[in-house]
C-alpha cells in the first residue's frame, strides 16, 4: 500500500501539530502518530512556556539566561532568534485556542523557574501541556487538509539512496515506511517534505518522566538514513520526580520551586545553598547532581520538596494536578514534604538541523525534542522547549512551503516494503529482556555522573545487544515493540559514543575523569554520522 501527500509529519506533540496547521493551508498533510494523538510529552508538560511578554522583562535577559544555562554552548544566532520570536509563538497558540492562566486584572499570570532571572513563564495552572495539546488536537482534527494516522509507527525513512541504490551525496528524503499497528501492514508514505516531530528518548533510561512513546524513533531513523546526529551526551535529568512505588515517574514541576519550595534532606536540612548561589532555583543540571550526591552521601532513597510554608488554598489552586496526584499516594503537599528523585527528562541533542530546521538529508526536517537546533547548548533552560517547538514549526513551515512552490517534480516514487523471508515471532521474551537490560545499563553506567570506565562497559554491553537485536529484527515481521527496541538500542549507542568523545564536564555531561569545563578544546559539538 502507498500513500502520498505534500507533507508527512511524524509525531503529534506541540511541534508536529503546530507545523501541520501551518502548512495545511497550502497543501495536503499526512500526520502519523504511534498511539492516540494526545499521548505525547507535550501533554505531560506541567510548568509552561517561556516568552518575554512583560515590560519588566527583556529579550536580552531571556537570551542571557539561556546562554548561562547552556554553559555557553548554545548557538548565539539560534538563541536570539528563538527568544525574539517568542511573542509571535504565544500569539499563534492563543489563536489556536490555548487558554493560559490569567490574574484577576486579566493579565497573564507569569511564573518563574530555575535559571530564569524574571517571571516569564506562561502556564495553564500546572497542566500547561495538556491545555496546549487539547487546543492543537482540536484544531488539527477539524482541518480538512490533514489526514490523521493514529496507531501507526514509522519504521524507517525512505531515501533516494535506498530507492535508487546510489551512494553519492546529496541524499534526499522521499518519505517513510510506516507500520499500521492494528492492520499489521507496512505502508509506504511518499511526501515532498518529511518532518520528524517524534519527541525524545527518555525510555532509553530505567527511570524517566517521559511517556512510553519516547523511544528515540526520529533520531534512530535519521541516523540510519545518513543524517548527522549531535550532542547526544546532553541528557537532562529532571531533579524532582515523585518517589513512590506506585507512581510512574510523575513529574513535580520546577514551578513548585519557582513558587518557593525548598529541597531538604530527610532530617529537614535545606541543602541547595551549598551547591549554587540560586539555591533551589539553580539550573536543572546543578540541582539533579546535588540531589544525586545528597542521596549517595547520606544513604537516602530520596530527598524532599517542601512547600508547606505557603498558604494551603494557594497550593491547591496553583498546582491542582500535582496536589491531587500526590494526595492519591497519601501525600498532602500542603502539610507533607514530597519525596523526590531525579529521572531522565529531556534530550538536548538530536538530529542536527540548520536555522530553518532542515537536516543534511535534503527535504528531511526535524522540530521539537528530536532536533538539535543549538538552542539548549549543554543544558536546557526550563520551559524553553515548548517555545522552541512552536518557533521552529513556523520556520520549517515557511521553508517547506517555499520548497513546495519551487518544486516541479512529481510525487516521489517509493518502493513497497520488502518483507524478505520474515516470519511471525514466537520469542517475544527476547524483546522484553533486551529492553530491560538496555535501560538498566544506561541508568547505571550513563546516568547523572559518568566515567570512562562506565562508558566503556556500557558500550560493550550495548554492542552485544545490538547484534542480537539486528539478527532478530530481520528474521521476523515488524511489530511496534520490536521497532522501538531497535530504536532505543541505536539511540543508547549514540549517547554513549557522544559521551565518550567529550573529554570535559559541561552542563548535563558530568564525568569524574574530566571534572572541569574545557573551553579551549571542547566548546564545540559532538557529531556522529552513519557510514554507508
Amino acid at each position: 500500500m502507498k500513500i502520498t501527500s505534500d507533507f508527512l509529519v511524524i509525531g503529534s506533540g506541540i511541534a508536529g501539530l503546530s507545523y501541520a496547521l501551518k502548512v495545511a493551508e497550502k497543501g495536503t498533510v499526512s500526520l502519523v502518530t504511534k498511539r492516540e494523538m494526545s499521548e505525547t510529552a507535550t501533554n505531560l508538560a506541567q510548568g509552561g512556556i517561556a516568552s518575554v511578554i512583560s515590560s519588566e522583562d527583556s529579550f536580552a535577559s531571556h537570551f542571557e539566561d539561556t546562554m548561562v544555562a547552556g554553559a555557553n554552548l548554545s548557538k548565539v544566532d539560534v538563541v536570539r532568534m528563538v527568544v525574539e520570536s517568542g511573542p509571535k509563538a504565544i500569539h499563534d497558540l492563543i489563536n489556536w485556542g490555548v487558554q493560559f492562566t490569567k490574574k484577576d486584572d486579566n493579565t497573564y499570570d507569569l511564573t518563574r523557574e530555575g535559571g530564569h532571572s524574571q517571571r516569564r513563564i506562561l502556564h495553564a495552572k500546572d497542566i500547561t501541556g495538556r491545555e496546549i495539546e487539547r487546543a492543537l488536537v482540536t484544531a488539527t482534527r477539524s482541518h480538512p487538509n490533514i489526514t490523521l494516522y493514529e496507531h501507526h509507527i514509522a519504521v524507517d525513512l525512505i531515501t533516494d539512496t535506498k530507492t535508487c541504490g546510489r551512494r553519492q551525496r546529496p541524499n534526499y528524503c522521499l518519505g517513510a515506511y510506516v507500520l499500521d499497528i492494528r492492520g499489521r501492514e507496512v505502508i509506504s508514505f511518499g511526501a515532498r517534505v518529511t518532518v520528524l516531530a517524534t519527541g525524545g528518548v527518555g525510555k532509553v533510561f530505567l527511570y524517566t518522566t517521559n511517556p512510553d512513546v519516547a523511544t528515540g524513533d526520529g533520531v534512530a531513523m535519521a541516523y540510519r538514513a545518513g543524517a548527522t546526529i549531535a550532542d547526544m551526551e546532553f541528557m537532562q535529568f529532571h531533579p524532582t520526580t515523585l518517589y513512590h512505588p506506585k507512581a510512574k515517574s510523575f513529574l513535580i514541576s520546577e514551578s513548585v520551586r519557582g513558587e518557593g519550595a525548598v529541597l531538604r534532606r530527610g532530617d529537614g536540612t535545606a541543602f541547595m545553598e551549598a551547591y549554587h548561589p540560586l539555591k533551589d532555583l539553580a539550573p536543572r543540571d546543578v540541582v539533579a547532581r546535588a540531589i544525586d550526591n545528597e542521596m549517595k552521601v547520606h544513604g537516602e532513597d530520596s530527598v524532599f520538596l517542601d512547600i508547606t510554608h505557603r498558604d494551603a488554598d494557594y497550593i491547591r489552586n496553583r498546582f491542582p494536578n500535582i496536589y491531587q496526584t500526590c494526595l492519591k499516594y497519601g501525600i498532602d503537599m500542603t502539610q507533607d514534604q514530597i519525596p523526590v528523585v531525579p529521572a531522565a527528562h529531556y534530550l538536548c541533542g538530536g538530529v542536527k538541523v540548520d536555522l530553518w530546521g532542515e537536516s543534511d538529508l535534503k527535504n528531511l526536517f526535524a522540530i521539537g525534542e528530536v532536533a538539535f537546533t543549538g538552542l539548549h547548548g549543554s543544558n536546557r533552560l526550563a520551559s524553553n522547549s515548548l517555545l522552541e517547538g512552536v518557533v521552529f514549526a513556523d520556520r520549517v513551515a515557511q521553508r517547506s512551503l517555499e520548497r513546495l512552490q519551487t518544486s516541479s517534480q512529481p510525487f516521489p516514487h517509493v518502493q513497497p516494503w520488502d518483507y524478505g523471508q520474515a516470519t511471525d515471532s514466537d520469542e517475544e521474551v527476547v524483546v522484553a529482556h533486551n529492553w530491560d537490560e538496555i535501560r538498566r545499563c544506561m541508568w547505571n553506567y550513563v546516568g547523572i555522573v559518568r566515567s570512562d570506565r562506565r562508558l566503556e562497559r556500557a558500550l560493550r554491553r550495548i554492542q552485544m545487544i545490538q547484534r542480537e537485536v539486528a539478527e532478530y529484527y530481520w528474521n521476523f515481521y515488524p511489530t511496534s515493540d520490536l521497532i522501538e527496541l531497535r530504536n532505543i538500542i541505536t539511540v543508547a549507542k549514540l549517547i554513549v559514543r557522544c559521551a565518550r568523545q567529550r573529554k570535559e564536564s559541561r552542563g548535563l555531561h558530568y564525568t569524574i575523569d574530566y571534572p572541569q569545563t574545557d573551553d579551549l578544546n571542547w566548546k564545540r559539538d559532538t557529531c556522529i554520522r552513519a557510514s554507508f
